[in-house]
């Protein structure tokens, strides 16, 4: 295995890790304004992704790094051809992250609604805008023979793609009620099952038509004539088994059935593409691939010996993070003066 594909590897697990973890706190951020009743609901719902999520984003940070060092022509292409998309979704992030830290730091009515928008459409664009971003370079982009992205924002916002940005929020919430269900007690802890249960079945008719419209118009099932392929079925199995753990009020594995969905979705996207990293829609000849996109072999070898040693590190770091902050959280938790 060379090192080309070895980081071919490592970008698609931190991308993984991303959409899973960056997944239910997008989701619980999409719903805040529909399952919190009061100011202290949402207090409650903003605090069981608070020792999360910026950590989360890390994973973001690290795969965009990770990108530009072992693949600067795959970063270069996709950051010029989205740029005003990447540039939204890094507003957006900016602005959520404005909403969680400074929310409380203002006792005025009218400042912790302006917060509370900041956290759902901070939530909700990013996640949208990952859906269109990938449905598109799955299904090719005007690539020119010297790399550069040749199309337009318009062109981009073609119906298939958004309808991939639909089915990545729709999932996203799906992942965050089910995660509010286990970090949160009584009232807040009966909503967020029953949004969960609600939303299961309108989720896996869009998820099923953005599949089978995937046959026809992305990259990733080239070959495979009408079998759907070990990884979409897998997928769409934890997919199904997440509604027989709902139903079982085993949320703790519905939950994880539908962080396996993610992986195993997110994972058809990188199998399909593989050993392309940004199909062409012009020509065959000007895809880039793994190795005309990538860096030195030198910078490589040094890249991984570095992941050898820090990679560990981060990941320990977080799941210990994740054990400390596992238990629920009611509203007898949220301070007095926090609450006005």
């Amino acid at each position: 295995m060379d090192y080309q594909i070895i980081w071919f590897l490592l970008i698609a697990i931190l991308f993984i890790g991303y959409f899973v973890l960056e997944g239910f706190d997008f989701g619980v951020g999409i719903l805040l304004p529909f399952i919190a009743k009061d100011d202290v609901d949402r207090r409650v719902v903003i605090n069981t992704i608070g020792p999360f999520w910026d950590a989360n984003e890390v994973w973001l940070i690290t795969a965009g790094g990770a990108m530009f060092a072992a693949f600067p022509h795959w970063y270069a292409t996709l950051f010029s051809g989205f740029y005003i998309p990447l540039f939204l979704m890094l507003l957006a992030l900016i602005l959520r992250a404005v909403g969680f830290e400074f929310r409380s730091k203002m006792p005025q009515a009218w400042w912790r609604k302006t917060a509370d928008q900041f956290i759902f459409w901070g939530s909700l664009l990013p996640a949208l805008l990952w859906g269109v971003a990938f449905t598109n370079i799955v299904q090719g982009l005007p690539i020119g023979a010297d790399m550069n992205f040749t199309g337009n924002l318009i062109a981009a916002l073609n119906p298939y793609a958004l309808l991939g940005g639909v089915v990545v929020v729709l999932i996203f919430m799906l992942h965050g009620a089910l995660f509010l269900s286990l970090r949160t007690m009584d009232n807040l802890k009966e909503r967020a099952e029953k949004i969960a249960k609600t939303m299961w079945w309108p989720i896996g008719i869009v998820t099923v038509l953005f599949a089978v419209l995937g046959y026809w118009n992305t990259v990733l099932f080239e070959g495979l004539g009408l079998v759907p392929g070990t990884l979409p079925t897998l997928a769409l199995i934890s997919f199904i088994a997440c509604f027989v753990f709902m139903r079982l009020k085993m949320q703790g594995y519905a939950f994880a059935s539908i962080a396996l969905t993610i992986v195993l979705g997110t994972a058809v996207i990188f199998y399909g593409l593989f050993p392309n990293v940004m199909p062409s829609s012009l020509n065959e000849a000007y895809h880039l691939t793994i190795y005309n996109a990538s860096s030195s072999q030198m910078t490589l070898k040094i890249m991984t010996i570095i992941a050898l040693f820090f990679v560990p590190i981060v990941l320990a770091y977080q799941g210990w993070s994740y054990y400390i902050f596992a238990r629920r959280i009611g509203r007898d938790a949220i301070p007095r003066e926090e609450v006005r």
